[in-house]
């Protein structure tokens, strides 16, 4: 049987790396990218690659895919949190800073993809729930967050024969996850606290977990219209994702 590939951004660490690990154990051969490189082993083609400088992307996906017909899936997966604060002491420079890993990046890689000769079946970018929640001091994020789910629902029309889906996949154990538990006022930042209860619960999903959870929802998201902004949560886990609507639509003491 010939291998399903697929291509992953940020593969070092966190999500990307679970996913990385979970498609490779799944019999995908995986194509990834990130900063730092991947140490896995196995069925992986890995490069290293800011995607900060977007003058060195298309060179490393010449160099990764040049030769690559088919890609079963893509996971847009890097992206970054940014410090949270208030939007009126968060500079242009910062939101810059912040679109351009988790929104521009991912618009130059689109744009290499369609203007390959690569026939890609499905894409993945990898939102947040923090695109539709509106918390306070989740301006950079939240707004990048929402601008990823909009360029999906954009690009869907350029690349008719190919499913779309943002997809937030939940709480995930991340640097930004000991972050936001570890650094961040929760006193000033009340939505803080469902993320450090849930920790405290051992309710976050270990990036391992958070890739089965994808793998798993992946067969029902064709079911959605290509361009779709889906909270996987919705979909495995109804009674988490109603307990955060109403922390949403809950005013904050």
């Amino acid at each position: 049987m010939i291998p399903k590939n697929v291509f992953i951004t940020g593969t070092s660490s966190g999500l990307g790396k679970g996913l990385a690990e979970a498609l490779l154990a799944e019999g995908y051969c995986v194509y990834g990218c990130s900063r730092r490189g991947s140490q896995l082993t196995g069925n992986i083609k890995d490069i290293q690659c800011d995607l900060t400088c977007f003058d060195e992307i298309s060179q490393a996906l010449e160099q990764l895919l040049g030769e690559i017909k088919t890609l079963d899936l893509v996971i847009l997966n890097a992206g970054i949190l940014g410090e949270l604060k208030s939007m009126r002491e968060t500079s242009l420079d910062e939101l810059q800073q912040i679109m351009n890993i988790s929104v521009w990046s991912n618009k130059f890689i689109l744009d290499w993809l369609l203007q390959s000769n690569i026939a890609v079946k499905q894409i993945l970018l990898m939102s947040s729930g923090a695109a539709v929640l509106g918390n306070k001091g989740w301006g950079g994020y939240a707004l990048s967050k929402s601008a990823l789910n909009m360029l999906g629902r954009l690009y869907a029309h350029e690349f008719p024969d190919t499913h779309i889906t943002s997809i937030a996949p939940g709480i995930v154990t991340s640097k930004m996850m000991d972050y936001l538990c570890n650094e961040a006022d929760s006193d000033k930042f009340p939505a803080l606290k469902r993320i450090q209860q849930a920790r405290h619960d051992g309710k976050i999903l270990s990036p391992r977990e958070a890739a089965a959870r994808i793998l798993t929802a992946l067969p029902y998201l064709s079911d959605y219209e290509s361009g779709s902004f889906i909270d996987l949560r919705q979909i495995l886990a109804p009674e988490e994702y109603a307990e955060l609507m109403q922390a949403r639509n809950t005013p904050a003491l």
